[in-house]
């Protein structure tokens, strides 16, 4: 189990990795920073916060987005867009044990 993986564990995350299931990379390449962006705030400092249940990651090289499972309490919607957009485009949805899993709703 990577150092990622075992991260993902311990925090209740899912990864969504920059891979389809068909093994190509997923364009466009920036597509983790686009999505963080989406749940960005700016703060009294007039400053881009990443949301914390969004993370950008590279795992085993390839740019991933960990998910944290908070969210779904947090902002169901929002998860959900998440999950669709992660089936929609056959992206791989890993365990926080690196185990590939059915995009959960």
């Amino acid at each position: 189990m990577s150092k990622e993986q075992m991260i993902a564990q311990e925090h209740g995350e899912i990864i969504i990795e920059g891979n389809t299931r068909a093994g190509k990379p997923f364009r466009p390449s920036d597509w983790v920073d686009r999505m963080c962006s989406t749940y960005a705030t700016f703060g009294e400092d007039r400053k881009l916060k990443y949301s914390p249940y969004l993370k950008p990651r590279v795992a085993n090289g390839i740019r991933c987005l960990a998910v944290d499972l908070k969210l779904k309490v947090v902002n169901p919607e929002g998860y959900a867009q998440l999950m669709h957009f992660a089936d929609e485009n056959q992206l791989n949805v890993l365990d926080g044990a690196g185990n590939s899993i059915a995009v959960p709703h």
